[in-house]
């Protein structure tokens, strides 16, 4: 679409592979973006669902350039800044630019905090925390360079905003990256670039399939009470339902928006 949201703009999507990531690369193609495709396609730690494959980031691939995108993948994880700033670099370099940055990739895991196994602990710190910080310490220098401005979006939680049980290394993560991108939209203002986090509650992906949480509710039902919602239909957010405000704050539609902290959330906040 050349005369979409984002026509002429390069966006580049972390955890791009499937859920989220792949609804984001897709709607950003349909709005005129070339897209910059980036997924670990294989085990981080061990979890309650199954980890996205090479087939699924083609799969995204291929819906966005049917979109009519020019496409760039890399099969890279976020913990491996070396491996991220080289994916990154190629695909500035050959889509021609870098204007959107959507650090999706994140892993969740639950159990109590004492629970926790030190592997859990640092694959989720790494991948969700530093993992997106490593996403921006990629991507802003190219972004400064080319003078274009931009937007930076980072996907946090609702485990930012609230605290939820069994989930200690998740919440903290999230927290952070919060913090990250308050600091980001301080620092990268003077060059246009604005900063934001979203806050999705439940979402229909492969993450929300994880067998682990029923267990968890069924042995602690005092951990009940935080999971409540305001609105209940539908009861969980559609991945398309996250990519609406993340394309809002991709967008000119919010030029004057940076730092916030946006939950699309059905109301959880409120309970």
């Amino acid at each position: 679409m050349t005369n979409g949201k984002l026509a002429g703009r390069v966006a580049l999507v972390t955890g791009a592979a499937r859920g989220q990531g792949r609804s984001h690369a897709v709607r950003f193609a349909r709005e005129g973006a070339d897209v910059i495709l980036v997924d670990v396609c294989a085990p981080v730690t061990d979890l309650g669902y199954p980890p996205a494959s090479p087939d699924d980031l083609d799969e995204t691939a291929g819906a966005a350039e049917k979109a009519g995108a020019r496409v760039v993948t890399a099969v890279a994880d976020v913990r491996d800044l070396d491996a991220l700033q080289q994916a990154v670099e190629r695909g500035a370099a050959e889509l021609g630019r870098l204007d959107v940055v959507v650090a999706n990739a994140g892993i969740s895991a639950w159990g109590r905090l004492w629970e926790i196994t030190p592997d859990q602990w640092r694959a989720v710190l790494d991948t969700n925390l530093t993992g997106t910080w490593h996403t921006l310490k990629a991507a802003a220098p190219l972004m400064i360079k080319a003078g274009n401005g931009g937007s930076i979006i980072t996907i946090s939680s609702m485990a930012a905003l609230k605290p939820l049980p069994a989930q200690a290394h998740y919440g903290a993560s999230k927290h952070g990256v919060v913090g990250l991108t308050r600091a980001a939209a301080l620092e990268l203002g003077e060059y246009g670039i604005r900063a934001n986090s979203v806050h999705p509650w439940t979402v229909e992906t492969d993450m929300a399939t994880d067998t682990a949480l029923g267990e968890l509710l069924r042995n602690n039902e005092s951990y009940l009470k935080s999971f409540g919602q305001v609105l209940t239909e539908p009861p969980m957010a559609a991945p398309s339902d996250i990519t609406d405000a993340v394309l809002w704050l991709a967008s000119d539609d919010s030029r004057t928006v940076t730092g916030i902290a946006l939950p699309v959330a059905l109301g959880a906040t409120l309970v």
